[in-house]
């Protein structure tokens, strides 16, 4: 994989009245396949305790989906409109989840560009966190690389 991107996730998540946030930089791959766009990149998890691979399909302004890959059982379809049941692995076991996405829009070009996503999750029909994601994409400069891989 060629990691010659910086990619900058900010999520937002609403539970229970309570507000938290989580954000992530790192280096990855954004690259093109036919009529959709792929971004790729290494995330740790706690409950594994080391790096797997998180690849996110866009497909124009409503579709993405989410992969994560290294024996994850986690496929989240986030679809403007309309709600898909998922399997969400939490690294301790796996679950059915519901997933509505209310707003997918994404202005990725060919050197990067932002997607932001809305959408709920609910468990067993009962809502369980309203959130939002802003991804952001550009292409790495030499510096960007050495400043995430040495801190």
């Amino acid at each position: 994989m060629n990691e010659d991107y910086l990619i900058s996730i900010k999520g937002k998540q609403e539970t229970d009245g309570e507000t938290g946030e989580v954000e992530l930089t790192t280096v990855g791959s954004y690259i093109q396949k036919g009529n959709s766009r792929y971004i790729l990149y290494k995330e740790y998890t706690e409950a594994k305790g080391k790096p797997g691979t998180s690849i996110l399909k866009i497909e124009g302004n409503s579709k993405v989906t989410l992969i994560r890959g290294d024996g994850d059982n986690t496929r989240l379809i986030l679809e403007k409109g309309k709600r898909h049941l998922c399997q969400y692995d939490t690294g301790y076991g796996s679950l059915m989840i519901g997933v509505f996405t209310s707003r997918v829009h994404s202005d990725l070009g060919d050197v990067g560009g932002r997607l932001e996503l809305s959408y709920t999750l609910d468990v067993n029909s009962s809502l369980s966190s309203r959130n939002d994601l802003f991804i952001t994409v550009r292409e790495a400069k030499g510096k960007d690389v050495k400043d995430r891989i040495t801190g």
